[in-house]
């Protein structure tokens, strides 16, 4: 008997009225895909069906310069004749279409070679109840108020100095959507989410130098999201301080990733304890399990049931249950991030991540990010990165950079042109502080990070 897996008893029908199909819908749907793959021979077989909406507006000079609106709707269908496996999808919900999406799916599954790893979760894995996480809240936001909203936040940051020249302008975005996942193990679940957020981007000139930068916020619910006129303040104050900016000599210093940007180092490490790069062997962090990774210091967790965390969720992409999980313990690694799939190439179980990390939190430390700076004394403090310059397979880390110069643990002056490189599996050993100036812009969440010993590379 089918489990119907929901983060709310209200979610599936209090959004009747807002999306192009219910949730009862696309339940039927998804029942229907595995019924009629199972009718055609398949062994196994998994489905999902999701519609979403959407609203932008972004506003230049205080003129609307983009309003535009999005209804997406798709269904996706994996079959599994005995280890063969096939996928298709489609955006139309017709009967026949739906029946035409499963027999191209099975179509494809016969020319696949087997694999012995293929094959849906083991069935004790797959989540049967759940709470609710708070994952969906709606905005009924009119285009005229979305536009009001967008023109505060744009005049806040074109007021904010006398040096913001120009404007790229503000954008107010909503987003909503529901999905429904099934598998012919008897699992079936899915729930409405939101997410939306507010941005804004300016330019400062004086004399011939010109900077640009921005500043956002997000959020399940628009009610948690930082007000207009303050993400416009703060646009304007981060492009502002970018003025008359230096080069400096090529040195070996510490680093302070500013916390907007430190995350990426998080990025990083995901990626290579993900189980396709370690059944790849291409990590840098192969075979490191229970070995000594991060600092001492260092404690990342797997929060997946945040209430209206950005990355919360009961289940993964195939219904397994999600837990909470201690991935570095006192700078130890002890788990990985695994699918089904990724979890039979490596002889281990899934840990419920198919789909990637849920909410990774890196644990503060004390400093708030003028404690950090002070610690560094001197060094350089940055504020952007730029080009994609991480070796997931060596650990080399080569990347553009911009930000400031600090002496005595105050900033000096901004610089920009450099190159700052070193290699990950050195960097997150001399984590030396995280500051607790904690920023929830994303699924990574972690105040500022300093690193010491770092290569500057300048003129």
């Amino acid at each position: 008997m089918n489990t119907l897996v929901t983060s709310s008893p209200r979610s599936l029908d209090s959004t009747r009225d807002r999306f192009s199909h219910s949730g009862d819908s696309l339940r039927d749907i998804a029942q229907s895909m595995l019924n009629y793959a199972k009718q055609r021979g398949a062994s196994a077989a998994s489905a999902d069906v999701s519609v979403g909406f959407g609203q932008s507006v972004t506003v230049r000079h205080g003129e609307v310069e983009t309003i535009e609106y999005n209804r997406d709707k798709g269904l996706s269908v994996t079959v599994y004749l005995g280890q063969q496996r096939g996928n298709a999808s489609t955006s139309d919900f017709s009967p026949q279409a739906v029946r035409d999406t499963v027999d191209a799916a099975l179509s494809i599954a016969r020319y696949t070679a087997r694999d012995d790893c293929s094959g849906l979760p083991d069935e004790d894995m797959l989540a049967r109840n759940c709470p609710d996480m708070d994952l969906y809240h709606p905005w009924d936001l009119p285009v005229d108020a979305a536009i009001e909203l967008a023109q505060r936040c744009e005049q806040a940051a074109l007021d904010a100095d006398k040096r913001i020249s120009n404007s790229e302008g503000a954008t107010v975005n909503l987003h909503e959507a529901q999905f429904i996942t099934a598998n012919s193990l008897g699992f079936i679940g899915g729930f409405p989410t939101s997410r939306h957020s507010l941005s804004c981007a300016v330019i400062a000139g004086e004399d011939d130098a010109m900077e640009r930068d921005y500043w956002y916020a997000v959020a399940r619910d628009a009610g948690d999201m930082m007000d207009a006129q303050q993400v416009g303040r703060i646009a304007a104050e981060r492009t502002v301080r970018r003025l008359n900016a230096r080069q400096i000599d090529t040195m070996q210093v510490p680093v302070l990733f500013e916390a907007p940007i430190a995350s990426g180092l998080l990025g990083s490490f995901v990626g290579a304890v993900s189980g396709g790069s370690l059944y790849r062997k291409s990590s840098f962090l192969l075979d490191r399990l229970d070995q000594q990774v991060f600092s001492p210091h260092i404690n990342i967790s797997d929060v997946p049931d945040i209430p209206k965390g950005l990355a919360s969720s009961p289940f993964d992409d195939e219904g397994v249950q999600t837990r909470r999980r201690n991935i570095v313990e006192n700078g130890v690694l002890r788990g990985y991030f695994l699918g089904s799939y990724s979890a039979r190439k490596l002889g281990l179980r899934t840990t419920g991540n198919a789909g990637g990390s849920h909410n990774l939190i890196l644990q503060s430390g004390e400093l708030d990010f003028a404690g950090l700076l002070k610690q560094m004394g001197r060094g350089l403090l940055v504020t952007e990165l730029l080009g994609q310059g991480v070796n997931q397979v060596t650990g080399d880390y080569s990347r553009g950079a911009a930000g400031f110069w600090v002496e005595h643990g105050v900033i000096q002056y901004p610089v920009q042109e450099i190159t700052i490189a070193g290699n990950l599996k050195d960097m997150y050993r001399n984590i030396v502080a995280v500051g607790n100036d904690v920023l929830v812009q994303g699924s990574k969440q972690c105040g500022s990070i300093l690193v010491e010993g770092m290569t500057v590379a300048g003129r």
